[in-house]
């Protein structure tokens, strides 16, 4: 995010560098006052026990006293606009481990950014609007029902065909079977007779 604001904005911004803190406990804490008003804000970090709420509530009392002092802003109509932790350098450290071996140590720093501003409501700036998607007539939706009632009964038909091929060729297979059989039959019967007479 940028750190410069513009000089006619109704906002200010402070920023506290090379915090040794993990960014991800300091985002935690930043989460919590973020579109809040400052006195809501302030009452949030003071019964939140977590490390981090020390090094946010300066940047915040720092953002504060900037708008104030550089921006002429009264203080008590800021909300925290924007707010975030960026990662700093990581200081890797070492620590001796069994059997001669070291592992890596990563001692992480942060660099927390705070906004604070006029809420947008006192602000007189108009957003553009969002374009409405248009909704489906009814008549299209009619002629697609048609159109899949039309093709509803050929799908069945094919499948329907496919079944009674499928009844024929087994039924074919199993005459087949039945001929063979009796010819089978009566070739027996007639050796026997050969064999009697």
């Amino acid at each position: 995010m940028a750190r410069n604001i513009a000089p006619d904005a109704q906002e200010a911004i402070a920023t506290a560098r090379f915090i040794r803190m993990s960014p991800t406990k300091a985002r935690q804490v930043v989460d919590l006052i973020r579109g809040r008003h400052v006195d809501e804000a302030r009452q949030m970090l003071a019964f939140t026990h977590r490390a981090a709420t020390l090094p946010v509530r300066k940047v915040l009392d720092s953002a504060i006293a900037n708008a104030e002092h550089n921006r002429s802003l009264p203080a008590d109509e800021l909300v925290v606009a924007r707010a975030w932790v960026d990662e700093g350098p990581t200081l890797r450290r070492f620590r001796p481990r069994a059997m001669g071996r070291a592992t890596r140590i990563n001692k992480r720093t942060c660099h927390i950014s705070v906004v604070v501003g006029r809420p947008e409501d006192e602000v007189s700036v108009e957003r553009p609007r969002r374009k409405t998607s248009r909704r489906k007539t009814s008549a299209t939706s009619d002629t697609k029902t048609t159109t899949r009632k039309a093709t509803s009964p050929k799908t069945t038909g094919k499948k329907t065909t496919k079944k009674t091929t499928a009844k024929k060729t087994t039924a074919k297979k199993t005459t087949a079977k039945k001929t063979t059989a009796k010819k089978t039959t009566a070739k027996k019967t007639t050796k026997k007779e050969e064999g009697e007479a």
